[in-house]
């Protein structure tokens, strides 16, 4: 029954009503809630708390237009939430991929539904590590992994050899 309420209550509050003097529970609920309206999510991710925008990026019901935006969020949890939203568009990731924060940038090449093209690009990252889970993901092309093959770093370039035959055996 308070299931059904909240709901209802989500249902009924017009976006000019969230504003940063709500409770911030509300807030997170309304930013994670998938009958959140268009109007509503646009007004929260303009929210104070981190939270709340991070909580709308990590909502499957975000419109790839505001994932873009929350791509610029200035903190880096809410671009990580859209790193892995399922709705976010090859352009955002590729975004994202050139984030000046490295644990974004870890968490984009690790990601599983990862565009190859994202990936190709990560490659040629400047941080090892970033190389290194490029080389790792499941996703990446066969010409990334050749590439990644001749990294300076012996681990990369492993790692891209151990992805190279685990292609050829799927080839088989």
């Amino acid at each position: 029954m308070i299931k059904l309420y909240s709901l209802v209550f989500l249902l009924l509050i017009p976006a000019s009503a969230v504003t940063a003097g709500d409770d911030l529970a509300t807030r997170q609920r309304m930013a994670g809630h998938p009958a959140t309206t268009a109007e509503q999510m646009e007004q929260l991710s303009r929210d104070s708390e981190w939270s709340v925008r991070q909580r709308l990026a990590q909502n499957r019901r975000t419109p790839p237009a505001l994932l873009d935006a929350l791509a610029r969020d200035e903190h880096p949890q809410v671009r990580i939430a859209v790193a892995t939203n399922l709705s976010t568009t090859e352009s955002t990731f590729m975004r994202l991929a050139q984030d000046k924060d490295v644990a974004v940038r870890s968490v984009v090449a690790r990601f599983e539904y990862v565009p190859a093209s994202v990936l190709a690009f990560m490659a040629r990252d400047p941080d090892t590590e970033i190389r290194m889970e490029v080389a790792r993901n499941l996703n990446t092309r066969k010409d990334t992994l050749q590439m990644l093959s001749k990294d300076p770093q012996p681990d990369v370039a492993n790692s891209a050899l151990i992805g190279l035959q685990r292609l050829a055996e799927e080839n088989r």
